[in-house]
């Protein structure tokens, strides 16, 4: 099943597909969003720019998934969601690409996993 973009994320989706790891900020607080939103938050403006940022945070959480909820996935895999180094405001969800399983508070690092010309999903895997 593919990620369906809508109004806010089809630009992140967008870039995501060219290598660009990037985040919506908001032009009057700089709060940094993720996922893309349409406004702010926290003081509601409607104004922002989409800011690079490094692809790079560490482990919060995880879940191992034993269901087979798509077709040829492999069981079991594993799912992290990642709290971003450069925006600690903002998780990331994504495949886990470790040998060991993750642990809290591990560095990760974002990978691309090309899926065609139109998708690539952001997967983590451990520094070093």
């Amino acid at each position: 099943m593919r990620p369906v973009a809508d109004r806010d994320s089809a630009e992140w989706w967008r870039r995501t597909a060219g290598g660009e790891f990037v985040l919506q900020r908001c032009d009057s607080c700089a709060t940094p969003r993720f996922p893309a939103r349409a406004y702010c938050h926290r003081c509601r403006t409607r104004e922002w720019h989409w800011e690079p940022v490094a692809p790079a945070g560490r482990v919060e959480s995880w879940i191992v998934s034993h269901q087979p909820f798509l077709a040829g996935v492999s069981e079991p895999y594993t799912v992290v969601m990642v709290r971003l180094d450069e925006a600690p405001e903002c998780v990331m969800y994504g495949n886990w690409r470790g040998a060991e399983p993750p642990v809290a508070g591990l560095p990760v690092r974002a990978c691309f996993r090309k899926v065609d010309e139109e998708l690539s999903l952001i997967d983590w895997r451990p520094l070093g």
